[in-house]
């Protein structure tokens, strides 16, 4: 192929072996691609200089001019850091969907111990001794498992409540167990996972979500309050299963519920609290509820409110006939 002034300005057609390439990469090509057609290094310059491509990382072009796509973003980052690569952390959790996982700038991506390819532009290169062995693959690149980027996602980041929603929604969502966690956080080891494992130890005792943890933080402050089980599964006298509450009292039949659609994973969650809160008081449950806000701003008040209606509810000494299941 010619390097000539006539050559196409824009997005280009797919007539030869470069551009078909270019299309099938989204218009990201490396330099040994465009060299081993017969593309200079002049020619690139002068491509690059007349803002027709972009070098968006080091020996790596887009074949077009404006904002890259974050799928173009994630192919220009594997071809230059190399097909042995794992997208991990956030930039997977973006790839995953997650809702409370904060978008960064930065791609973070795995590779072999022995690989050279070091950090450049937005991508983060670290050096692993194990790959994932369950990384998915998505054509160009390969993404962690689900378990493995909410591990590495919480390494990344400095808010205990973000770390918890992501752990919390990985789990709600069924994208991986406990078991599986737990895997990666024993993987991890003590580097910079003293977050990861508060949220995890958090999830196992039955917190599911990060507003649930914020309660369980305030009322254990509480000198009144036994322990509270978190997310129990209930049944009626007549052994029906009963809707799980967020945190329940056996002693004093009490409930805690959190409530907040932006918090419970499922839209269909939110419309059926009424159900919830009607069915359970039908079997002579009272039910407290609170919104992540009240929980995060006024921690003694709503701490005060469990406290006064545990004990009236002792005091008048309540009898329920609901059943709480235990080694579930």
């Amino acid at each position: 192929m010619t390097t000539s002034s006539a050559a196409p300005t824009g997005p280009i057609a797919p007539t030869t072996t470069i551009e078909v390439l270019a299309i099938q990469q989204q218009h990201i090509v490396t330099r040994a691609q465009l060299l081993s057609v017969g593309i200079d290094d002049m020619y690139m310059y002068r491509q690059t200089r007349r803002g027709r491509w972009q070098r968006v990382l080091p020996a790596t072009y887009a074949l077009l001019t404006g904002t890259l796509t974050d799928e173009q973003r994630r192919i220009a980052a594997a071809l230059y850091v190399g097909r042995s690569a794992q997208l991990t952390g956030l930039a997977a959790l973006g790839w995953y969907g997650f809702r409370y996982a904060p978008k960064g700038e930065k791609l973070r991506l795995i590779v072999p111990h022995q690989t050279r390819r070091t950090s450049a532009g937005y991508v983060l290169v670290s050096r692993t001794l194990a790959l994932d062995a369950y990384a998915r693959d998505a054509g160009f690149y390969q993404v962690v498992s689900p378990a493995r980027a909410a591990v590495d996602a919480g390494r990344e980041l400095t808010d205990l409540r973000t770390v918890r929603a992501i752990l919390a929604e990985a789990i709600q969502r069924d994208l991986t167990d406990l078991p599986t966690l737990d895997r990666e956080v024993v993987r991890a080891g003590r580097s910079r996972t003293a977050l990861v494992r508060k949220a995890f130890e958090e999830i196992v005792r039955g917190v599911r979500s990060s507003p649930e943890a914020e309660l369980r933080e305030c009322l254990s402050a509480s000198r009144l309050l036994p322990e509270i089980l978190w997310n129990p599964q209930l049944l009626g006298a007549d052994r029906s299963r009963l809707p799980t509450p967020d945190g329940y009292l056996p002693d004093a039949a009490l409930a805690l519920e959190v409530d907040s659609q932006e918090f419970h994973f499922a839209a269909a969650d939110w419309r059926r609290t009424i159900d919830r809160h009607n069915e359970l008081s039908r079997h002579g449950v009272l039910i407290l509820h609170f919104t992540p806000s009240q929980i995060r701003r006024e921690p003694a008040r709503v701490r005060r409110i469990v406290e006064d209606a545990y004990e009236s509810r002792r005091e008048s000494g309540v009898r329920c006939g609901v059943v709480v299941v235990v080694g579930r």
